[in-house]
């Protein structure tokens, strides 16, 4: 079903997020669907990357592929097994207040606040973890499969990587959310626009996310940088910093009064400051024009 969203009358604030060691401590598929299927973790990466090498494929389409193969005569490769597995995997502190908190504040502060993922992850796992269960997510774009009649997972179905993720910023700036929408190409004028840059956030913690930490930097947007508060590893965060991918980092603690909670009011704070001030400065410019049209002689 097409989903499209209209403009509102009070401004929307779009927070995006990677979900692995963004919202989650580590990859997904690794907190025990790799080890039931496979065994070792890292031997399982890289023999998706040796795949996805000698067969000149997607990197993310060969770990789909691979999950899938190793998972015959051990586990039936269905949605719900997916969903079950998703329902396992750890969260951050705090992560499970996080998303409704956070929208609370923006209501007490006339701004609409919506929450995306925008992951390389499994759509069916993300779907089955509390919080998305919990109704957290506006959108949720993330690779996916297609499924047969009976719920087992017979081909990919939607594919996400680290350029192609860049693709779901225009349509949540747009509300054109369905992702076989090709309204997304269509030409907004400035006023028609539901989410502006300006008022989009991307949270995520590696190069993956840098393709879209850049398109939100360079537009207006607010890019941050996660690292784990447990290893305090703040390497990838400064060197993303330093290529000014991000604006601010943050350790992975989303409790109430962390940084990052403080860090996402304060961004809510200046939305609502300044989208009075666009709107003020959109009548002057209407009022300006109205004038010049009348003395035209």
């Amino acid at each position: 079903m097409t989903v499209r969203k209209s403009k509102e009358d009070k401004p929307v604030l779009a927070i995006c997020y990677d979900f692995d060691k963004t919202l989650s401590p580590d990859d997904m598929q690794a907190q025990g669907l790799i080890q039931k299927i496979y065994g070792d973790v890292p031997s399982f990466w890289r023999a998706t990357d040796i795949l996805a090498k000698n067969s000149d494929m997607d990197s993310n389409l060969a770990y789909m592929y691979k999950m899938k193969q190793e998972a015959e005569g051990r586990e039936i490769f269905s949605r719900k097994m997916l969903e079950e597995y998703g329902s396992k995997v750890a969260l951050f502190p705090g992560v499970e207040t996080w998303f409704e908190r956070i929208r609370q504040y923006g209501r007490q502060h006339g701004v609409i606040v919506e929450h995306y993922i925008i992951s390389s992850g499994l759509k069916e796992m993300i779907e089955g973890t509390s919080v998305a269960r919990a109704g957290a997510f506006e959108k949720i774009y993330a690779s996916s499969f297609y499924y047969n009649e009976r719920g087992i997972a017979v081909w990919p179905a939607q594919v996400v990587n680290y350029t192609n993720k860049t693709q779901f910023l225009f349509r949540i700036e747009k509300g054109v959310l369905d992702v076989n929408d090709p309204g997304v190409n269509d030409f907004f004028a400035p006023d028609e626009i539901r989410v502006p840059f300006r008022n989009i956030v991307y949270i995520g913690d590696s190069d993956t996310d840098i393709p879209c930490m850049k398109l939100v930097n360079t537009y207006g947007g607010h890019a941050i940088g996660i690292y784990n508060y447990n290893t305090a590893d703040k390497a990838k965060v400064y060197k993303m910093l330093q290529d000014n991918r991000i604006r601010y980092f943050a350790p992975a603690d989303y409790t109430e009064k962390s940084e990052i909670d403080k860090l996402l009011k304060a961004i809510i704070n200046r939305t609502a400051a300044n989208e009075l001030l666009e709107s003020i400065h959109y009548e002057c410019r209407k009022e300006q024009a109205i004038h010049n049209i009348l003395n035209i002689k």
